[in-house]
């Protein structure tokens, strides 16, 4: 037996791999089990060209659990290592005998097929995390001679001749005693072993084998089955599926297997609504396979949400929530990604934030909304129901972006109308604009009953324009941001100027402007303290008033909206008071004010709390407000 102290800084390095490297202690297994798919891969390439290595038919890694001793027992029938190769991969620490391998290939479609998953040579070093001693058995196909490899993860380790007629390794570790923090004992259990391959190496591409004991019905002589007895039974179990599903051809994979996958890789009990399974080859190559779910998660807006796709290189589990890969607007995909070009950090814990990961988050985020493009186009009623779980992300897509995201998202935006049965896109609204209309006309409220109800929608009516439906909170504020589509700008039922009167209708609105404008003036002047402006409505025929928001100022929906917030400050949208010059209130008006009456005043507060309550808004003073109709009723009874 030879003692060899480890090459490099060995105990330091030794406790920065053990210690610092890896954060999660149940790795180790994968660690191990892509390490022997490694040498599965050396051993298969090199026996293309070689005839002296046997052509194998029945390559394997097996999992070995022996309680009584404590230890877990990873073999593979790959290359295996003579005693030089022993000394440099696992004598040297941070030397990657797969990277090496890898520089050696000339034939770069070869090298291409092969799923080689040691970049650093520090795997094997992960089970000094839950193993207290390791044990290696390994014979090289080129050596008569196996070897055995001996270390307790201190300063040296020892090598020395054993006897192993096939060539492969065998990786023993002998288990760390229990703790208060952790069990080591449950590394030894079946359905643990079972969860970690599932989890971590399902998709090897060569079988994973354990036996695993399970209870049967025992068999009476006629092999007939004794009722209420049974006996336990050890059978040999494969425990990966081998064969990603992302990674066979489209054509090979029925909608029905998508499917299923997804229940049972998500956890949902519906199919999708929507699957996207692509292929990319080139400077950047990658699978993916991304589910939109059929309804929203409860949670998809709490903070404990976490958005992001799966990671995994060569069919080897990364990360569970890569969110790097998904922009926030796409926060409701389900799916994953599968990519030999990533660049991984050290342990492969974490993924190093490259220009590679960039340009798969950026050819996904364009192929989802290339696919739910066709969607909207190709079945219109199955976008419907997409944008009625998830739409309200494009919203706030636009309007946390700035406006960056834009032109990304506006075509995809759907909208209830006042005209129109089913949703419509801005395209479709643009498309169907009446003749000299200038505008994309909006109102903020919950459903088409509303809208039609408001008294600023008089005018719009006549005219038969349509009238976009905002029922979101954040409607107004992704207004804000695009606009305008298409040349035609957004424009408000109840803010600023409609703009809607004809040049001869404008010229006489203006001249009985000029001659109504004393009593304006003077009912801005009784209700200073609660609108900037008093005029004449333009977009009125039957309703006696109404408020609107000033052009340029924030709207009453978007004051709504902020001031429903935790914020201190609070908002004030500017008020106008509009006032229809055709209504008969509006006469009584006058004669008050031409009688120089005080009644003015409470024709005047009348009017004002009129247009808060038909606004949505609360009264200051509600006991006043009713003691004021009912004053005023009984004057007029009395006059008659």
């Amino acid at each position: 037996m030879e003692i060899k102290q480890f090459k490099t800084e060995s105990k330091r390095l030794l406790d920065l791999m053990i210690n610092s490297i890896y954060t999660n202690k149940e790795i180790f297994l994968r660690e191990l089990i892509s390490n022997a798919s490694d040498a599965i891969d050396k051993y298969h390439v090199l026996s293309l060209n070689d005839d002296n290595l046997v052509k194998e038919t029945n390559y394997q890694i097996n999992i070995e659990v022996d309680k009584k001793n404590r230890t877990i027992t990873i073999k593979d029938n790959g290359i295996g290592m003579n005693k030089e190769e022993l000394e440099e991969n696992l004598g040297t620490i941070a030397n990657s005998g797969s990277k090496a391998f890898l520089e050696k290939i000339s034939d770069e479609k070869l090298k291409n097929e092969m799923d080689i998953i040691g970049q650093f040579g520090v795997g094997f070093y992960s089970a000094f995390m839950v193993a207290s001693k390791i044990e290696v058995k390994t014979k090289s196909p080129y050596s008569e001679q196996g070897y055995l490899f001996l270390s307790e993860g201190e300063e040296t380790y020892s090598i020395d001749e054993c006897e192993k007629l096939e060539h492969g390794s065998e990786i023993t570790l002998y288990l760390r005693e229990n703790n208060d923090e952790e069990n080591y004992d449950k590394f030894m259990e079946s359905y643990e072993i079972e969860h970690l391959v599932k989890k971590y190496s399902d998709y090897i591409r060569y079988p994973i084998l354990m036996m695993v004991e399970t209870s049967k019905p025992k068999l009476d002589a006629n092999n007939e089955i004794i009722e209420n007895e049974y006996e336990t039974v050890s059978e040999l179990k494969t425990l990966n599926s081998m064969t990603p599903i992302w990674k066979k051809k489209k054509n090979e994979v029925s909608e029905e297997e998508l499917n299923d996958f997804y229940k049972q890789k998500f956890n949902d009990f519906e199919d999708p609504l929507l699957t996207i399974f692509f292929n990319v080859e080139g400077m950047l190559t990658y699978n993916a396979l991304i589910y939109i779910p059929a309804k929203a998660p409860y949670n998809l807006y709490s903070e404990k949400y976490e958005k992001g796709l799966q990671l995994y290189t060569k069919g080897v589990f990364i990360k569970d929530s890569c969110k790097e890969l998904v922009p926030d607007y796409l926060r409701f995909i389900k799916g994953l990604v599968d990519s030999s070009d990533l660049s991984l950090n050290i342990s492969r814990e974490m993924l190093q934030h490259t220009r590679q990961l960039e340009k798969i988050a950026n050819s996904i985020e364009k192929k989802v909304l290339s696919e739910l493009t066709k969607l909207k186009e190709n079945d219109y009623d199955k976008y419907l129901k997409f944008f009625k779980e998830y739409g309200i992300n494009f919203k706030y897509g636009i309007y946390n972006s700035f406006g960056t995201n834009k032109d990304k998202l506006q075509d995809l935006l759907v909208y209830k109308s006042i005209n129109q049965e089913k949703e419509i896109t801005l395209e479709t609204y643009v498309n169907n604009i009446k003749e000299n209309q200038e505008f994309i006309y909006y109102a903020s409220m919950k459903t088409k009953e509303q809208v039609l109800a408001m008294p600023q929608m008089d005018k719009i009516k006549k005219l038969g324009y349509d009238v976009l439906i905002l029922q979101d909170d954040i409607d107004e504020f992704t207004i804000s941001i695009l606009q305008e589509y298409k040349g035609k700008k957004f424009k408000s039922v109840n803010q600023g100027d409609l703009d809607v009167l004809s040049k001869e209708e404008e010229e006489a609105f203006n001249s009985l402007k000029e001659t109504k404008q004393p009593l304006l003036t003077k009912i801005k002047e009784i209700l200073q303290s609660e609108v900037s402006d008093v005029v004449l409505s333009k977009r009125l025929q039957d309703s006696p008033v109404c408020l609107v928001s000033s052009e340029n100022g924030v709207s009453f929906e978007m004051e709504k909206a902020i001031n429903a917030m935790p914020l201190d400050d609070k908002v004030h949208a500017t008020k106008i008071l509009e006032i229809n010059p055709n209504h008969d209130l509006f006469k009584a008006i006058e004669k008050a004010y031409d009688n120089n009456s005080e009644s003015l005043k409470d024709y005047a507060t009348l009017l004002y709390n009129n247009a808060l309550l038909m606004e949505g808004f609360n009264i200051k003073d509600p006991a006043s407000f009713t003691n004021l109709m009912a004053k005023l009723i009984i004057e007029n009874a009395n006059k008659k």
